[in-house]
């Protein structure tokens, strides 16, 4: 993968972003129904979707998984080497909010795992882009991960709409082990954006999310130097079972604190690898 073809997915995004906005713009306009999960819709939505699954085969003619396309077999998806996994219009119940804190996602996944990844804001026009090896951007320019300061309280991103007890309990810990936290709540996958740039630390996610909301953020979040890992320590994966519901997991800049220990009140002294 090269920067030829990150260039061409960022310019596809774009496109899709401006049909998004478009409708956005339009505010009582806006015609709201529910899928089979209850989650809502938007014309929005279905316009970034048209755009993207009809312009990613021609960047790289391999099949497209959208979270507005029907959901194939998982009989026939196991077989998927490769494949583009969309989320048109990720911040649904932002972009219905008005507060602008929605995204388009791409990702390129190959072998379980987002190799190229492209989030673009809308209202804002920002593009966050990476390619694995080749690094992470922010409108064309490097971004990494901070290291956490010595004696600093880590900067925690949380969903704005998606709150659980198991959230509350690992955020308790953090705020014991570091003697407070700085909390900021943001919508869409702009909670791994922040995260690559060094604006945030960690973002602990104990409530559902499919790998369409996640894999075009953990491109970019990695290539920054962070990691995506589920609550058993692994990076997060994709394609590998019949369901797209994620794991709970924790995306993280500085790879070098023991977030998951802490987190979940662990003692790393115990033995390498424990867990509670």
């Amino acid at each position: 993968m090269n920067i030829e073809v990150l260039k061409k997915v960022e310019a596809l995004c774009d496109e899709a972003a401006q049909a998004a906005l478009a409708i956005y713009r339009q505010k009582d306009g806006w015609q709201v129904t529910a899928k089979q999960d209850d989650s809502p819709v938007t014309a929005a939505d279905l316009a970034a979707h048209k755009v993207l699954v009809a312009g990613l085969p021609e960047i790289l003619n391999i099949l497209v998984l959208s979270e507005e396309s029907q959901l194939p077999d998982f009989a026939e998806r196991q077989t998927w080497q490769r494949y583009w996994l969309v989320d048109p219009l990720d911040g649904t119940k932002e972009f219905i909010s008005g507060n602008g804190e929605f995204t388009v996602n791409v990702a390129l996944i190959a072998d379980g795992q987002p190799v190229l990844g492209v989030v673009v804001v809308p209202v804002t026009g920002v593009v966050y882009s990476a390619v694995s090896g080749l690094g992470a951007y922010k409108n064309g320019e490097p971004i990494r991960c901070r290291q956490l300061p010595e004696g600093a309280h880590p900067i925690v991103v949380a969903s704005r709409r998606h709150g659980s007890s198991e959230g509350d309990k690992a955020l308790a810990n953090l705020e014991s082990h570091f003697g407070g936290v700085e909390l900021m709540q943001v919508g869409s996958s702009l909670k791994f954006c922040m995260i690559a740039e060094g604006k945030a630390d960690i973002y602990p996610r104990f409530a559902p999310t499919c790998e369409w909301d996640t894999a075009a953020a953990q491109a970019v979040l990695a290539a920054a130097g962070g990691e995506v890992v589920s609550v058993d320590g692994c990076v997060l994966g994709y394609n590998h079972k019949e369901s797209l519901l994620n794991p709970f997991f924790v995306a993280l800049g500085d790879t070098q604190v023991p977030w998951m220990d802490i987190l979940t009140n662990c003692h790393p002294e115990r033995s390498e690898g424990s867990r509670c």
